[in-house]
């Protein structure tokens, strides 16, 4: 059973849109709405808007919308039921003792649950008999035991049961522990550890849950690293390691490594804003996480060729992101590890010093095509130029190209017109490329191509904006309800999602609710979104009977043609039947 529907209209009059959404997101106003940098892909023109009169939210740039349940589903990465309990607690509500099915919300707690003891199961092998080569293995890393307290670093052992076992004898079924991937399902339907023979890495939340594990083996055999597959409480691509600690640093940066070891050794050292991604790529989720903490990044990646290609990549999504870059090149080639544990005592300091030397991804990205080209040569250096060029052109900073033309200028004995020449037309060219692709996706989304919820706008897209246009009327008029169904049967509705729509708003406003408030609870994100979009659109603005009318007359007109286009088939009774329903049209 849905929540009661006035206990959800309470809880979003508690929860004010534009006060929650502005915990995470710097808003202004314009007009009626409030704008901001969406914190749900990244953008330097805003176009994240909050709609006051409706309680709800829309980004333009990446289509996620909804009301400020969806929002935080979203944002906090919960689901529905614990995204309302979130909600709940924060505006001092108490939850409806029964008639929701929890049954969700209840299985990410078991999995938090199963989690915790697991991590504490993995943390006492560690200092057991079974342990030992666990325990030298951190200690022959060089971290001491209140680092080893600290991360929760535990030991997983070669029987492949220990931890099943140890959790079955808590309560935990073996349903719990697969989804909470802690343990793998055979075929014959037996259960086992998903995680043995290795030292393990609790991944902690910045609530304090353990939400995953990953578990580094000790030997040559691979994988290498294995981590927690996607989970209820767990999304790999929308968390990071150690976050839970870096949030709190004062440094105001963070520090972006690839792997566990390089964070606990940091984080040893005294740097406690270093992060690293959970066993995949950096990702644009990612990215704006740490955009939430911090304006600033530095890079800290392996300087073998794989880091240094993933260290390109994670400029791009950083810079998307808005945030500023800095690249550090470990000497002699080292990972932070390796670099702390050869300095010593002195490990703070001499990485301190790393950090104050290095460079912005710029500086980063031309030292690295310096190294390309033999610049004693004409060739080497028309060569290099022209690699420069494509990355000053990509600069929207003006002064931020200024700098680099005159650094470029000097170094390559070139006229800084002439280079600025050349940095004009890269320009010109990759606006034209950009400007042909927002041409192909704006077409794309006018004609319904792009449209993924309402597959059959592409076919329809007449009858399919006349059939949002009636939705969006009885949504903004629920009073008008029974003048809408006197001039429109629903059965004349062309595409199957808006047919649902108008149903579902018809039964909720027929029993005296809120159109509105179930709506995240009832459809996906991606429906959910639709939705609040058709709701603030232009057919909102304009939800008067005279477009209401007109957009009948459409709907009934092309109901009208599509029958009289299977006319060929129809029987006598068909035809009799539609001649009777071309009169009606026309009274």
């Amino acid at each position: 059973m849905p929540l009661p529907d006035g206990f959800l209209q309470e809880l979003k009059l508690r929860n004010d849109m534009t006060e929650v959404a502005s915990t995470y997101v710097n808003l202004k106003r314009r007009g009626r709405n409030m704008v901001g940098l969406c914190p749900f892909h990244g953008e330097k023109t805003p176009s994240f808007n909050i709609y006051p009169e409706s309680a709800s939210f829309y980004c333009f740039g990446c289509g996620v919308g909804g009301d400020v349940i969806s929002f935080i589903m979203k944002i906090e990465n919960l689901d529905y039921i614990d995204a309302v309990k979130f909600l709940a607690q924060r505006a001092g509500l108490d939850m409806p003792e029964e008639g929701f099915d929890d049954s969700m919300s209840a299985l990410r707690k078991r999995i938090f649950e199963a989690n915790r003891e697991a991590a504490r199961f993995f943390y006492s092998q560690l200092y057991s008999k079974a342990g030992t080569e666990g325990l030298n293995y951190f200690r022959g890393r060089g971290l001491s035991e209140r680092t080893i307290r600290r991360f929760g670093l535990g030991y997983a052992d070669g029987n492949r049961y220990s931890l099943v076992n140890h959790l079955h004898s808590l309560g935990f079924n073996d349903n719990e522990l697969v989804q909470a991937n802690l343990a793998v399902r055979y075929k014959s339907g037996n259960v086992s550890d998903r995680f043995y023979d290795r030292v393990m890495f609790p991944i902690i939340d910045l609530r304090g849950n353990v939400i995953a594990f990953g578990g580094r083996i000790m030997t040559d055999a691979k994988p290498k690293y294995l981590n927690t597959s996607d989970t209820p409480v767990f999304k790999k691509s929308a968390n990071l390691f150690s976050l839970n600690n870096a949030k709190n640093d004062d440094s105001k940066t963070l520090i972006l490594c690839e792997g566990y070891m390089d964070v606990i050794a940091l984080n040893q050292a005294g740097f406690s804003n270093a992060v690293a991604t959970l066993g995949t790529s950096l990702t644009q989720e990612q990215a704006l996480l740490m955009k939430r903490y911090t304006d600033e990044v530095i890079i800290c990646y392996d300087s073998d060729e794989a880091g240094q290609k993933a260290a390109a990549r994670a400029i791009d999504i950083l810079r998307k992101a808005g945030l500023l870059i800095r690249v550090i090149s470990i000497p002699e080639g080292k990972d932070p590890d390796e670099f702390l544990r050869n300095k010593g005592e002195n490990g703070y300091n001499a990485f301190k010093n790393v950090i104050e030397a290095s460079g912005n991804d710029v500086e980063y990205r031309l030292s690295k095509l310096r190294g390309q080209y033999n610049l004693e040569l004409a060739d080497g250096r028309v060569g290099y130029l022209n690699e420069v060029v494509k990355i000053l052109a990509a600069l929207e900073n003006e002064i931020e190209q200024d700098i680099y033309v005159s650094k470029i200028s000097k170094e390559l004995g070139v006229s800084p017109d002439a280079v600025k020449h050349q940095i004009s037309k890269a320009s010109r060219k990759r606006y034209r490329e950009k400007s042909r692709d927002n041409f192909r996706t704006m077409q794309s989304n006018l004609n319904g191509r792009n449209d993924k919820i309402n597959t059959e706008r592409y076919k329809k897209p007449r009858v399919t904006t006349a059939e949002e246009g009636v939705i969006a009327y009885i949504i903004k008029n629920p009073d008008k309800l029974s003048d809408v169904e006197s001039m429109l049967d629903e059965s004349k509705f062309q595409t199957e999602f808006n047919k649902k729509l108008f149903t579902y708003f018809s039964e909720r406003i027929k029993k005296g609710y809120d159109p509105l408030s179930s709506v995240s609870g009832d459809f996906t994100g991606e429906e959910t979104a639709k939705i609040f979009h058709m709701a603030n659109s232009d057919f909102a603005k304009m939800a008067n009977e005279k477009t209401l009318r007109e957009n009948i007359d459409v709907i009934n007109d092309e109901f009208t043609k599509l029958k009289t286009s299977d006319m060929s088939t129809a029987t006598f009774d068909d035809i009799q039947e539609q001649l009777r329903r071309l009169k009606e049209s026309r009274q």
